[in-house]
């Protein structure tokens, strides 16, 4: 999922889509590509579980790539 500034959203996107895999037998992750976030979005992230990337060039594409 790319990020930048979601604190208010990324931790239930977060719980949810793990919730949805281990509901339905997925063996997954949630990756989460940073953007650079100053917000500490990336800390909760990484509490609700998923691994985060950051990635230095801007943009949600750059994030998607990343």
């Amino acid at each position: 999922m790319p990020c930048l500034n979601e604190a208010e959203t990324v931790e239930t996107c977060v719980r949810k889509t793990i919730g949805f895999f281990e509901e339905n037998g997925i063996d997954g992750e949630v990756v989460i590509a940073d953007n650079g976030s100053t917000d500490g979005s990336q800390q909760l992230a990484r509490e609700a579980g998923a691994r985060v990337v950051p990635v230095v060039d801007k943009g949600y594409g750059n994030a998607l790539m990343g």
